[in-house]
């Protein structure tokens, strides 16, 4: 390129700079146009800045390299952080990871050098007898907050630095850690469980003894198993045998890609054709498969057999039995291939790991600030003191006194409050069936900024519903489907009478203007035949069906049809439903029933198969009867309307029909003469044994039948949605929650759910980002991108791929600038590897919610994974840190008790370091005044029991607060955006209870001294009364939303407080607390620390009131 670039002067404009890659040899050429794409700037801006409104302590993940090289991050968690990483590096060296490779299998005489695979075993648990132990403590302990509790702890059994009792230190840790063991204990035991019996499932292997069980856990490469429908496919197979006549069956893969439409697999011809199962064993056969390797779509193989001539089979993913996969017609005879973690579905799922939520970071961050403040404090005790002495020993018993302003009954606070918050959950009679299965992180539920959502289960229900027959100037619907049926049996009549209404009469002035009655009968039996669908029958409860014909035997039996689109077993069904029947199909014929009885037989000439690219499907058919050969085809309105004749309906009828949210199809024919047929077809046959560009010559001849033909009619199928999925995708919308949805769905049923479910409203304009497939296409994209206003995203899995191996931090600004994004194609790894990518670039909290074992990854990669019980089983659910039976159930689940979880803990656990701040407050003025002597306010159990009985009742009442009340939040969603910012639990808030404890600690200790008379006891009974009395109006002065438990709380509290002091007289004169010089001391300490508090709560509250104060639901 050469001149000036046109965008260069543009101040706002992003250069894209290079990245480095190993050099690769080409032309002179080609490297000059990879240098000049760096030239040319990605229009980007500067910036990427999300939100400007955020408070949260959390820093951003981009934004926190930086702090990786400082010392204080080092000495905070750094240390941990290096010593994890070296011990992860030397276990991964011991254990030498062996290197996937391909592998050849070995089937009957045939024999081989025996090698190592790993065992066929399914194991999801975190922990091991040996390892559990060590490894819940050092998780516990690689949060800084226990790491200083137990710190603390172990200083107590030195004689020479302790200031209390023992009791008071270690018993609060060893609840902490004792709950969170049997936590993980059972958690893990459950993951146990489920392991084992997946493991312990018996399938039969077939011997030289016959077929023997064997458990899936004994499974092994080289072996042949039999699957019998419905059942599991237990490791990854290569389809030897079907009790199937035509060689043929069909698998249920939406554990694997989510897609409930049933796939189509080829045994291998050579082993189909032996007679018997046992006749494997005697013939001289490997097979050749690549290294294990997460790709679902695609399979490379061979099957040779050297046993007298030597015949080879190519192998293809149509050959292949993949791990959890279901056979769903007859039974499946293969040889295992891999095993264990080498297995597709194992290698597409990530390893589980334990989540911590947001405010569990923010508290950690607000201790490493307390914990500066008790050195910086104890410091200048030290200074004011002087280091006279052994002064390390005064030093260090400074900062146990300061301790207290960390409490440890806030960690315990904390997992208590989100238990009660998992239970008030599943308690929820709106979201009944609802089950928590992650007690750590419900707050993190009102923190979502994008939720990314599997579409099929999740969006709709997988049920495809014939809607819509449009004939161009008549449409029926499911209401007139008898008006079709009286059609299509006056149409059959007229037939056996010796009419043809099937023929296409011409004239030379054009063509015949037909009667509805025909229209009718050619579009109906072009559905009925255009299709890839294949009926089988289960017998019924008649024994005697076996002795009647053929066609009386499908009519007393139940029958499925099975099809690689949900969409052609829909509209198959529907001419099923109309009196045209699908009675039998096999590789080379069809045959139909008729209305009047009469069975029809064709012959399937040829198929053309649907593609992503052709995005239409055709078939050749000759009726045995007539000889007639009619050449039908169906596909999306955009390909299909320059293939048929002119007509003024077509388009117009398709918008229609899109804005109704139904999936439409355009059927068209063409009737062959003979000739034509055969001329085509030595056409066709010549294409495909071309050696070069053999798809697009293929392609190429195929087109030419593709002209001139005659439209039939245009059909609307409904991807029946899930109950209020278009209502809670709004409120999400104004919640401002981002929508993204990932599926392994072509394009087309993706955009149209993405419509028909209004998650891309009609206000948005849909870009289709087009296949990209290296830097150059990839740049040019997303400058079109750039240039799209408002509209929402839609790409496909291998695009996506492309473009964020050379622009990532670009695609990802951009997309996140679209108000929807649709990606189709997508692999479970690929919705895992999204997740991830938008936490890292975005530091925003991410909810994934989906209901197939493909969305696993998915959901355990996210902040928040919700899991929803569907059809495809309840993998998802168990996986799932929430589970729910509706996706309207998500409205609620994140805006209420998302709401109501993080309000609270953030309540909580600023209030409770409120209580350690007062405290320790006291006891620097304390010491400050008494010359520096470190010695304790308070005696240890008053202590503790300032933190227990006294306070903690009240204290954790505040988990019952609520600002909003259900129906307010529900109501008026835009409340939730404020959550996303952070704002209840900031510096800003924290530094307000540090000011407010600094004030309050002041005021009753100075008010106690300088209302001292005589001893020092009654400075310790009235600053005691006075914190007790100020600690339980300040939750008063916190609570929005009174609770008759809150009161409850409050009175036991203080009558629990007033009993003890007639108790204790060791620690209080009970001479004194009768006298009113007592009484009116603690009174006027209270007011004067509370009174103007509860003042600026009512000016803030007359004045500067909350939004949501005056909203009504």
């Amino acid at each position: 390129m050469s001149g000036t670039n046109p965008f260069a002067s543009s101040k706002n404009r992003l250069r894209v700079k290079r990245r480095s890659r190993p050099y690769t040899a080409g032309s002179d050429d080609e490297d000059y146009d990879e240098d000049c794409l760096d030239t040319i700037p990605l229009m980007c801006g500067d910036s990427f800045e999300m939100d400007d409104e955020n408070d949260r302590l959390v820093k951003e993940r981009r934004r926190r390299r930086s702090q990786y090289r400082s010392i204080g991050y080092f000495l905070s968690e750094g240390w941990i952080n290096l010593c994890t990483g070296c011990f992860c590096k030397l276990f991964s060296k011991c254990r030498r990871n062996r290197a996937l490779k391909p592998r050849t299998v070995y089937i009957g005489m045939a024999r081989g050098a025996p090698e190592k695979h790993p065992r066929n075993v399914i194991r999801n648990q975190k922990y091991s007898i040996i390892s559990f132990i060590p490894k819940v403590l050092f998780d516990q302990f690689s949060i800084f907050l226990n790491l200083y509790f137990l710190v603390m702890a172990l200083s107590q059994l030195i004689p020479a630095v302790r200031v209390g009792y023992l009791y008071t230190y270690w018993a609060p840790l060893g609840f902490v850690l004792f709950v969170t063991m049997v936590r993980e204990a059972i958690d893990d035991w459950r993951r146990y469980r489920r392991d084992k019996e997946a493991n312990s499932q018996m399938y039969r292997r077939l011997t030289r003894d016959g077929f023997n069980k064997v458990p899936s856990s004994d499974i092994q490469v080289g072996d042949l198993i039999l699957v019998d429908k419905n059942q599991r496919v237990p490791a990854d197979m290569v389809f030897l045998r079907t009790t199937e006549q035509n060689g043929t069956c069909f698998v249920r893969t939406d554990q694997m890609d989510g897609e409930t439409d049933w796939k189509l697999r080829l045994a291998v011809q050579t082993t189909q054709r032996l007679p018997n199962n046992v006749d494997i064993l005697d013939i001289t056969a490997n097979v050749y498969a690549e290294k294990p390797q997460k790709d679902i779509y695609n399979f490379v193989g061979t099957f040779t057999r050297t046993d007298g001539s030597t015949v080879e089979d190519s192998l293809s993913v149509e050959n292949t039995l993949w791990a959890n996969t279901v056979v769903a017609s007859g039974t499946a005879l293969g040889v295992v291939v891999y095993t264990g973690c080498e297995t597709r579905s194992v290698m597409n799922t990530s390893q589980p790991h334990s989540k911590i939520g947001t405010v569990d970071l923010e508290i950690n961050t607000l201790t490493k600030l307390l914990f500066s403040a008790v050195i910086i404090l104890s410091l200048l005790m030290m200074i004011l003191k002087g280091f006279g002495g052994p002064w390390y020993r005064y030093l260090f018993r400074f900062i146990l006194l300061f301790s207290y302003i960390i409490p440890i009954s806030l960690r315990v606070n904390l997992d208590m409050g989100k238990a009660w918050y998992s239970w008030v959950i599943q308690r929820d009679k709106d979201m009944p069936g609802t089950t928590v299965r992650t007690t750590t992180i419900p707050e993190e539920l009102g923190r979502i900024t994008y939720l990314l959502s599997d579409k099929t289960g999740t969006l709709t229900q997988n049920e495809m519903i014939f809607k819509k027959l449009h004939l161009g100037t008549v449409s029926y619907s499911t209401d007139t489907a008898d008006e079709i049926m009286s059609h299509l049996k006056t149409a059959y009549s007229q037939q056996q009478q010796g009419s043809t209404p099937s023929a296409t009469p011409t004239r030379a002035s054009g063509p015949v203007r037909r009667t509805v009655v025909t229209r009718v009968f050619e579009a109906v039996r072009a559905i009925a035949l255009c299709h890839n669908v294949t009926p089988v029958y289960e017998e019924g409860a008649n024994g005697d069906v076996a002795n009647s014909p053929e066609a009386d035997q499908h009519s007393q039996q139940l029958v499925s049809y099975q099809a690689s689109s949900p969409d052609e077993v829909a509209l198959v069904a529907w001419t099923e439903s109309v009196g045209l029947t699908l009675l039998s199909r096999d590789l080379s014929s069809m045959q139909l029933r008729t209305p009047t009885g009469v069975c029809v037989n064709y012959t399937i000439l040829q198929v053309f198969p649907f593609t992503s690219e052709a995005k239409r499907m055709g078939i050749i058919l000759k009726e045995e009867e007539t000889g007639e050969i009619i050449f039908y085809l169906k596909g999306a309105d955009a390909v299909m309307q320059t293939i048929v004749q002119y007509n003024d309906w077509l388009e117009e009828e398709c918008g229609n029909m899109a804005r109704e949210g139904l999936r439409t199809l355009v059927v068209a024919k063409k009737v062959l003469t003979e000739e034509q047929y055969q001329d085509f077809e030595s056409r066709y046959n010549q294409a495909k044994l071309s050696l070069q560009d053999r798809s697009a010559r293929v392609q190429g001849v195929v087109e030419s039948l593709e002209r001139e033909m005659e439209l039939l009619c245009m059909t609307g199928v409904e991807d029946r949605l899930q109950d209020n999925v278009r209502p809670t995708l709004e409120l999400l919308r104004n919640a401002g929650i981002k929508v993204w949805m990932l599926t392994g769905d072509k394009l087309e049923t993706a955009i149209c759910i993405a419509k028909s479910s209004k998650l891309v409203s009609r206000t948005h304009d849909v870009h289709v980002l087009n296949r990209v497939t290296d830097r150059g296409q990839a740049h040019l994209e997303l400058n079109a991108l750039r240039r799209k206003n408002d509209a929402a995203l839609v790409i496909s899995g291998d695009s996506l791929q492309v473009c964020l191996k050379y622009y990532e931090h670009e695609f990802v600004e951009l997309a996140c600038l679209c108000p929807a994004v649709v990606v189709c194609r997508c692999s479970p790894t690929q919705k895992a590897d999204i997740v991830k990518l938008l936490k890292s670039h975005t530091g925003k909290r991410t909810c994934a919610i989906g209901d197939g074992g493909n969305d696993v990854s998915m959901i355990q990669a996210a902040d928040a994974g919700v899991g929803i019980v569907g059809k495809e089983g309840k993998q998802a659910s168990l996986a799932a840190d929430f589970s729910i039976t509706q996706f309207s159930h998500l409205g609620r689940l994140l805006l209420v008790h998302g709401r109501n979880s993080y309000k609270r803990s953030a309540s909580l656990s600023q209030f409770v370091i409120h209580r350690g701040l007062i405290i320790t407050t006291m006891q620097v003025v304390f010491c400050s005044i008494f010359y520096f002597a470190s010695v304790n306010l308070f005696p240890g159990f008053l202590i503790v029991g300032y933190a227990t009985v006294y306070t903690m009742y009240p204290v954790f009442s505040l988990v019952l607060d609520k600002d909003v009340s259900p129906e307010i939040a529900m109501t008026y969603p835009e409340l939730y955006k404020d959550l996303t910012k952070g704002r209840s639990l900031s510096f800003k808030t924290f530094f307000i209870w540090v000011l407010i404890s600094i004030y309050q600690g002041g005021i009753i200790m100075y008010g106690a001294l300088l209302l001292f008379e005589e001893e020092f006891i009654h400075v310790v009974s009235i600053t005691f009364s006075a914190l007790i009395l100020t600690e339980l109006l300040m939750v008063g002065l916190t609570v929005r939303t009174w609770h008759w438990l809150m009161v409850v709380a409050q009175i036991f509290s203080l009558g629990v407080y007033i009993a003890s002091l007639a108790f204790f007289k060791d620690y209080f004169d009970s001479a004194f607390l009768q006298t009113w010089d007592f009484i009116w001391k603690v009174l006027v300490i209270t007011c004067v620390s509370c009174i103007p508090l509860y003042v600026l709560k009512y000016l803030r509250k007359r004045f500067s009131p909350p939004v949501y104060s005056k909203l009504t639901p």
